[in-house]
């Protein structure tokens, strides 16, 4: 140690002994550590201040405080919150492996849950089994839902509301009552025209007269030359009148319309159709269409797409004869050269008259093909889609990979159809499928179709004709707008009360709600 004698300039001496250590310490040194100390100590307080208030642990020690605070000062946390979640993770995958305990009472909410967990004490194990009862529970319920909401769309959808069916009693009625909704379809000095192929001719089938209206008008005022279109609309005999009278009633000048009924033509009789008896008449069929529909299916083994697929197919529209009617068109009009083929379910747009100018190459249909989307509910559908490939004799003939295409709007070269055999491939197809008890393909008239025109098929365009509006509510407007036919294929038909309400302007746009017989059978009201 050493002293230090330390003097002033005014002469007064003064002297200081001071203890210093073996190594220098500047006072520059000294003075920074001081400042730092100054700095933190604000920020100590104020951690210690946090700690106090959350009040978790009541620390009266410089331990206990070092204990809280050593974690927080050293970026560490307590993992006893992850330790908790891991080992309930463990419970909840033993509980998922064990079968619930019989008896065990689910409560019917979370609410209800959370109150019985505070009132008996559950432990997690019970807790786990408790929540996955209750899921399942859910699971199962929402499922039964579903299924019976598809029973009841496809109910509806089967059904004729009740607006439809006065329109055609009403009609009817006028039909006997007035000689002006009697007259001649077309007028006789243009009978000539319904053979003439310089005109464009429509066929539609079809024993709904509203919506065989909307066709023909959405047509008509569509047309660039609405002169030189040309409808041929055949319905069955219980129709023809109420047909025949809303046409002569309400005529689509200068268009030309020819309503008539299966009965008038001669050619369509049993003999040249006897398939189509052995379909109305086959005990299989009438079980399929009419039969209970959920009795006797494993729904559990079944999603609710499949579900509904099988739905659709037991439309009783496909045992009907005007829906099988169209692969008989060459027969029905053997004078004409080229047609369009509309279901009742679609709308006209845009003017159809360049489809009487695509080449179709030598090909019978001139079809949009349905596998080129990504929609997977329209457009991506192929072979695989409509056919059961586990049957030899499907796997030995078809193609799963083959492009579908599609019904509804269709441009037909009878010329070129009559040089071919589709009409007898497609009724020894029907045949087959009866002989192999319906197991061949979903049943409608697509199937058949799909094998009977194959290699007959010349693709068209997308845009003349856009499906599905009676699939989803979540077609797109835009491209609605842009579709030269809009299709409402499906159950959601704009003319029931289950289509989907954002997309039916495109249909009632061309419903004439002043006319009396729509007004009187209050038509889409609610």
């Amino acid at each position: 140690m050493r002293s230090i004698t330390i003097s002033i300039s005014n002469g007064f001496i003064d002297l200081m002994k001071i203890k210093v250590a073996a190594r220098h310490i500047s006072y520059r040194t000294l003075f920074h550590t001081i400042l730092i100390l100054a700095f933190l100590l604000p920020f100590v307080f104020i951690l210690t201040a946090l700690v106090t208030l959350e009040g978790v642990n009541k620390c009266s020690s410089f331990d206990c405080l070092g204990r809280r605070l050593g974690p927080k000062l050293l970026g560490r946390v307590d993992d006893s919150g992850q330790r908790l979640v891991k080992d309930f993770y463990k419970i909840l995958n033993l509980v998922n492996t064990e079968e619930i305990p019989e008896g065990l009472k689910l409560p019917d909410s979370f609410s209800q849950l959370v109150s019985e967990m505070k009132s008996n004490q559950y432990d997690a194990r019970t807790f786990a089994f408790m929540l996955r009862g209750m899921t399942e529970k859910l699971e199962r319920e929402i499922r039964e839902s579903k299924f019976a909401e598809l029973m009841n769309k496809h109910f509806a959808a089967s059904s004729i509301p009740k607006g439809i069916h006065c329109l055609s009693l009403r009609l009817t009625d006028e039909y006997s009552s007035n000689a002006h909704a009697r007259r001649q379809l077309p007028s006789p000095e243009l009978l000539p025209v319904l053979s003439n192929n310089s005109y464009h001719h429509f066929v539609l089938s079809t024993d709904n007269i509203l919506a065989a209206s909307v066709v023909v008008a959405s047509a008509v005022q569509s047309s660039v030359k609405p002169e030189k279109i040309v409808f041929h609309v055949i319905t069955d005999k219980k129709t023809y009148a109420g047909m025949h009278s809303w046409f002569a009633l309400n005529p689509v000048s200068p268009a030309i319309v020819e309503v008539k009924g299966i009965h008038q033509f001669d050619w369509l009789t049993r003999e040249n159709v006897p398939v189509l008896e052995a379909v109305e008449n086959h005990n299989g069929i009438r079980n399929y269409y009419h039969g209970n529909h959920v009795a006797g299916a494993n729904l559990s083994d079944t999603t609710p797409r499949t579900f509904a697929s099988k739905l659709q197919a037991r439309s009783p529209k496909y045992i009907s004869l005007l829906n099988h009617l169209r692969i008989y068109l060459p027969e029905l009009f053997p004078n004409l050269e080229k047609v369009v083929f509309l279901d009742d379910d679609v709308v006209v747009q845009r003017d159809l008259s360049p489809l009487w100018e695509i080449d179709l190459r030598g090909k019978v249909n001139g079809a949009v093909e349905t596998c080129k989307g990504e929609d997977e509910w329209v457009m991506s559908k192929h072979f695989r889609n409509y056919f059961n490939f586990s049957h030899p004799l499907i796997a030995k003939n078809l193609n799963p990979d083959e492009c579908a295409w599609a019904y509804g709007m269709n441009i037909f070269d009878l010329r070129a159809w009559r040089k071919t055999n589709i009409r007898e491939t497609y009724h020894s197809w029907l045949k087959e499928n009866l002989k192999s008890n319906l197991t061949l393909w979903k049943l409608g008239t697509l199937p058949p179709a799909l094998i009977a025109f194959k290699g007959h098929v010349h693709p068209i365009d997308p845009s003349w004709h856009m499906l599905g509006l009676g699939y989803q509510n979540k077609t797109n407007i835009e491209n609605v707008k842009k579709a030269a036919v809009i299709h409402y294929n499906g159950q959601s038909k704009p003319w029931l009360q289950i289509g989907f309400e954002h997309l039916r302007p495109f249909w009632t746009k061309y419903i004439n709600y002043s006319n009396d017989f729509i007004r009187n059978c209050h038509i889409l009201e609610s």
